[in-house]
């Protein structure tokens, strides 16, 4: 056999995969040449060998007596196949000592150290506070803050909620809570991290960073900033910011029993403004009779209506206007909804 040792652990291949490994075909004079199938020795020996590859892990932040600090990153190696099996057919042909010493090459983290302690993540830059939640929904907002709080984003790189967080089903945590389905209330698992989603919206908003998509909840939610809020829902409905400053920023969420904080830390920029204009254009509920069970949720109906949302951003240091845009929402009537036993 021919044994290939790593850093943790060691690879064996025994006379049959030797076999497979090594091949003879003819070399045009009359004579056979040795053919060595890589890919093969690769996979073979690769499982036995990765308990010694290790993965570099990214710099990160994190707050100390309310600051942040750099946590450093780790360089990580893995095998270099294409340098290890080059020592293969040396080793092939000594009748004894067939070992061959596997050979690393590093692996370097995309957010070093150097480069994490470059950013400019010095100074809280906009945030953000919700409340009103209990419950099932508490639960689900205090599970997405936890994997959210500590997230880094780049200068020029677009973070996306549903692809930050993944699945939200009950193998992460979620359980089942409140949303809105067609209009009116209902309830699936993950319900609720809409908040976090209008928490963490409203703290791009007023850090000045740039919107790449966001959508409202079809009726008005009261503890909600009118034209100011998102819902998400896993895998359809997402909330996407672009980092449009030079700086880094770094993500700090935080939740008490009936409340979420988002707060966002950079370097300040810009100061933002809002300004909501009138309800106009007022529609009325809808009545509708549900069976009554555990699908049905009663809502005692509020009307729909339409109203702006107009952001200003000035630069902080001069207090000259920049930016101005006026987005308009028009909310459906929250339907009056009574649940009816059958007869």
């Amino acid at each position: 056999p021919v044994v290939v040792a790593g850093k943790n652990g060691h690879a064996t291949l025994d006379p049959a995969q030797i076999a497979s490994v090594l091949s003879f075909e003819p070399d045009g004079r009359g004579s056979l040449k040795a053919v060595y199938h890589n890919d093969t020795a690769t996979a073979l020996l690769a499982p036995p060998l990765a308990a010694g590859e290790t993965q570099p892990k990214e710099a990160t932040f994190a707050l100390a007596s309310g600051k942040p600090v750099v946590v450093s990153s780790v360089d990580g190696e893995k095998v270099d196949w294409a340098k290890t099996l080059e020592l293969l057919p040396a080793a092939l042909v000594k009748p004894h000592d067939r070992t061959v010493q596997a050979v690393y090459q590093p692996q370097y983290p995309k957010l070093t150290t150097e480069a994490a302690q470059k950013l400019g993540v010095v100074e809280p830059i906009a945030e953000f506070t919700t409340g009103g939640f209990t419950g099932a929904s508490g639960v689900n907002i205090a599970t997405v803050a936890r994997k959210v709080n500590g997230a880094v984003v780049l200068p020029g790189q677009i973070f996306s909620l549903n692809g930050f967080t993944g699945p939200r089903g009950e193998a992460q945590g979620y359980v089942e809570s409140v949303i809105i389905d067609h209009g009116r209330p209902s309830k699936a698992v993950g319900g609720g991290i809409s908040q976090f989603a209008t928490t963490l919206y409203n703290a791009a908003y007023f850090a000045g960073l740039q919107d790449e998509g966001h959508t409202e909840h079809s009726y008005y939610i009261s503890r909600y900033p009118a034209a100011r809020e998102a819902t998400v829902f896993d895998g359809v409905i997402d909330l996407k910011f672009r980092n449009n400053t030079p700086n880094g920023l770094l993500i700090e969420a935080t939740t008490t029993s009936s409340k979420v904080t988002v707060r966002l830390w950079g370097t300040k920029h810009v100061d933002v403004e809002s300004v909501t204009g009138e309800r106009t254009k007022p529609t009325e509920p809808k009545q509708i009779t549900l069976p009554e069970g555990k699908d049905c949720i009663t809502s005692n109906g509020a009307p729909g209506f339409t109203i702006s949302d107009t952001r200003i951003i000035r630069d902080h240091g001069s207090g000259r206007e920049i930016y101005r845009h006026t987005r308009n929402v028009k909310y459906d009537p929250v339907p009056n909804v009574t649940c009816k036993s059958e007869p």
